[in-house]
Order: structure tokens, then sequence, then C-alpha cells
């Protein structure tokens, strides 16, 4: 097959993916279902929490950490969804990756608190991270998956989502505490 060919082919077959995902979001994930409005809420909710609770003094290194893991998140939750391992069934619009909802706010904004009450109230962030990974892939994935609204597939469990984000939770640790150095560095070296 020529590289013409192969791209033809491509992008019949994405025509044809987007157009089965935009009917089934016409007719189980539209604006008329309690599951689109609970992934309303599960975008809009911690936004407006975090409004109210970030610490102001600190808002470069907090946002920073909270961008961290959503960047992650994002970049990890498209293969899942690529290869059909872990799928978010109900999702705001067919354009956006269907989790925006959890790695867009949900989950950036429970660590990001996280690692400001952790480092406000000198904490070990680590079991604190640790705990909020089981929590979040045991427990509030357990509800989604009872919910139907999130699908394991192909060997993909909770205990690989538990590590996904336990991971991710610690590099974006490891990042911000890399970028707070540097930063207290360069003021240093400015003094």
């Amino acid at each position: 097959m020529s590289f013409e060919q192969y791209w033809e082919q491509l992008f019949s077959q994405v025509d044809q993916l987007n157009e089965l995902i935009s009917a089934y979001w016409h007719d189980y994930s539209h604006m008329g279902t309690w599951q689109f409005w609970l992934t309303v809420a599960l975008l809009v909710v911690p936004i407006i929490i975090l409004c109210f609770t970030v610490d102001k003094t600190r808002i470069f290194e907090i946002f920073f950490f909270g961008y961290t893991v959503h960047m992650l998140w994002t970049y990890v939750n498209l293969p899942l969804e690529r290869y059909g391992l872990f799928a978010h069934t109900y999702f705001l619009t067919p354009i956006l990756p269907f989790a925006i909802n959890m790695t867009a706010s949900v989950l950036p904004v429970l660590f990001l608190l996280t690692y400001q009450y952790c480092t406000n109230h000198e904490k070990n962030y680590y079991v604190y991270a640790i705990v909020l990974s089981a929590i979040m892939a045991f427990g509030f994935a357990s509800i989604e998956e009872w919910l139907g609204l999130v699908v394991f597939r192909e060997g993909m469990n909770k205990f690989y989502l538990f590590l996904i984000c336990a991971a991710i939770s610690l590099i974006s640790y490891a990042f911000t505490r890399l970028l707070r150095r540097l930063t207290d560095k360069a003021n240093r070296s400015l003094s």
C-alpha cells in the first residue's frame, strides 16, 4: 500500500469512527441524560471549590503542580482510550477527550489541594498521594464502574489505574519541587 493509500484509508476510518462516536453521544450521552450533567458537575464543581481554597500566596507553584497532573493524565488517558483499555462511556462532547472532566478537573484539583495541604502543614506528600491514588482507583473508579460511567477492558484493572495515578502524582511532585528549587536558587542569586 502506498503512502497516500494509507492516509486515505486512515482518514476514511477516522471519519467513520467520528460519525459513530457522534451518533453514540446523541443517543446516550447528550444533555438530556443525568450522566451528561454528572460529567458537567465533575468538570465544574472542583474548579469552583479550587477558586475558594487555593493558597493565593503560592498560586504559581500550586497551579504548576495541578497543570502537571492534568497534562500527564491527559497524555496517559489518550492511549488508554485509543486502545480501548479504559474508557469513559459518557462525555461532554464527541470532540474532546472522553475523560476531560477527570483529567482536567477532578484529578488535578484533588492532587493539587493535597499538595497544598501537605506543603502548608509539613505533612508527608508521598503518603497522602498514595492514599489518594488508592481512593481514586479502588473507590471512585469502582463507583464509576458500578454506575456504568467507565469500562475496563483487555486486562486493564483498578490496580493498574492505582499505579498510574500514583506515578503521575509523584512525577508531578518531583517536577514541582524541582521548579521550586530552581526558583529559590534564582531568587537567591538575584538578592
